[in-house]
């Protein structure tokens, strides 16, 4: 069976999930990509400083609710920009989570025209309103984890050849609980 190509927003939000795959917080693994002309500039995860205690090891350190022993993916990424010189003036931003107030501002004054972003996560009001009075595009690109499991399709069609064989099945609650187990490992099934 011949694939699609995945589009330019499908392969930088799979380039920020594989990002997101780094940090070091337990309660949030986020990737931040930025990108120039369909180049990728920079990318960052959430994580400590570097050589500094990770939440992995240590546990989260929590003020207001918030973990302060990390370091944002957006805010990874735009200081990679600064520590190289890399301008990123008319870029995007790829984020697997919409950013924070604070990571907002910073995407506003980097000058970062674009931020796409794959999940809802806390979208603060006055963030929005930022990025509006900025004229900051901001678009949600849904992203389908799964382009990440190269035998998605073999393994879906093996399921389904096995759960049609179960028709014979004589206990109608083993079918259905087979049934309910597909339908949530594969919903497209």
């Amino acid at each position: 069976m011949e694939r699609e190509r995945i589009t330019w927003n499908e392969y930088f939000m799979a380039q920020s999930y594989l990002l997101s795959l780094r940090s070091t917080c337990n309660r949030l693994s986020v990737g931040a990509t930025i990108v120039r002309e369909k180049r990728i500039i920079a990318g960052g995860y959430n994580g400590s400083i570097a050589g500094g205690d990770h939440c992995l090891d240590k546990g989260c350190y929590l003020v207001d609710n918030h973990c302060v022993r990390t370091i944002h993916a957006e805010m990874n990424a735009l200081l990679q920009c600064a520590k190289f010189g890399v301008s990123t003036e008319g870029a995007e931003i790829y984020v697997t989570h919409f950013p924070c107030l604070q990571c907002t501002k910073a995407i506003i004054q980097s000058g970062i025209k674009t931020i796409y972003y794959a999940e809802d996560y806390k979208n603060d009001p006055f963030a929005l309103e930022l990025l509006e009075q900025a004229k900051v595009k901001v678009q949600k690109v849904p992203f389908d984890k799964e382009i990440f499991d190269w035998k998605h399709e073999e393994k879906t069609m093996f399921v389904r050849d096995l759960l049609n064989r179960m028709e014979n099945e004589k206990d109608e609650e083993i079918k259905d609980q087979y049934w309910k187990r597909a339908k949530e490992l594969f919903p497209n099934l």
